[in-house]
């Protein structure tokens, strides 16, 4: 894959791989299950890598920390793995600590979904290139096609929103290292549950650019989302290419072992230790 990069420092992506998969049905953690012969979250760090970041933290599950290094064996960025929280919004605020750990010099941090394996590269890079333009939180978005209705308190009976303004967002959503740590410091300190990024740093007054997003970005939560990202990645290789032949999950280990440490980041909101595991 061809990398679209612009430089003006380095830049960390904090990759969330935490989610157990529950409604994705059998088969292991969501970000570890396969398409191609590749992890959720390999695809995931290859399309971050080719539009411009530098360096990754995947927020996961210390004890699948095996898992992962086969997973990411020829991940083209560095990366730690760190522990994540009880809700998605404490799992970013570990991965923000790690990424100012092992990036003290970067200003600008991507959050991106492991569930989205397929974000174009020139997603990753117009989200980027916001934030140089002086933007301090970016989001990818597409327009809803769906026809919209709000639940009335009246059973059975619901209201049409027009649709021509909604959005659905995705990610990686880009933002201001220093804001977005700001930003969940805040919603932490007030008991404020966020969906997303964006919003936690709305909650402290930034504004939220927007940018376009695409539809091969799709979020893999169900056993139909597999099939359509599946659908996703046999189109976007060349017809005369076999699938690709890499590290499964539960494959022989690699030469690419990582030590474990201590992060600096602090504990997890559950009380443990994060765990650090380096790769490179």
């Amino acid at each position: 894959m061809t990398s679209v990069h612009t430089s003006s420092g380095p830049v960390v992506a904090v990759v969330v791989a935490a989610g157990s998969g529950v409604r994705l049905g059998e088969g292991g953690p969501k970000a570890l299950r396969t398409i191609g012969g590749r992890a959720l979250v390999a695809h995931s760090v290859e399309a971050l890598a080719a539009g411009g970041v530098d360096r990754i933290v995947v927020v996961g599950r210390a004890r699948l920390a095996d898992d992962f290094t086969r997973a990411l064996a020829d991940a083209p960025l560095p990366w730690t793995l760190v522990e994540g929280g009880e809700e998605r919004q404490d799992s970013v605020a570990n991965g923000l600590a790690e990424a100012e750990r092992v990036a003290p010099a970067a200003r600008h941090v991507l959050v991106h979904d492991a569930a989205r394996p397929f974000v174009p590269a020139t997603v990753v890079a117009a989200v980027l290139a916001a934030l140089r333009d002086g933007a301090t939180a970016v989001i990818p978005a597409v327009p809803v096609i769906d026809t919209i209705r709000v639940a009335d308190p009246v059973p059975g009976e619901a209201t049409v929103v027009d649709r021509s303004r909604l959005r659905a967002v995705q990610t990686p959503q880009g933002f201001d290292l220093a804001t977005l740590v700001r930003a969940h410091h805040h919603v932490r300190s007030v008991g404020l549950a966020v969906t997303d990024d964006a919003m936690a740093c709305e909650a402290i007054g930034e504004r939220v650019v927007l940018v376009d997003g695409s539809r091969d970005s799709l979020k893999v939560t169900e056993p139909f989302d597999l099939l359509v990202a599946e659908a996703v990645w046999r189109g976007r290789r060349p017809a005369a290419d076999p699938p690709a032949a890499h590290p499964s999950t539960d494959g022989t280990s690699t030469d690419d072992t990582s030590a474990i440490h201590p992060s600096d980041g602090g504990a997890s909101t559950d009380g443990t230790q994060m765990m650090g595991r380096t790769s490179r």
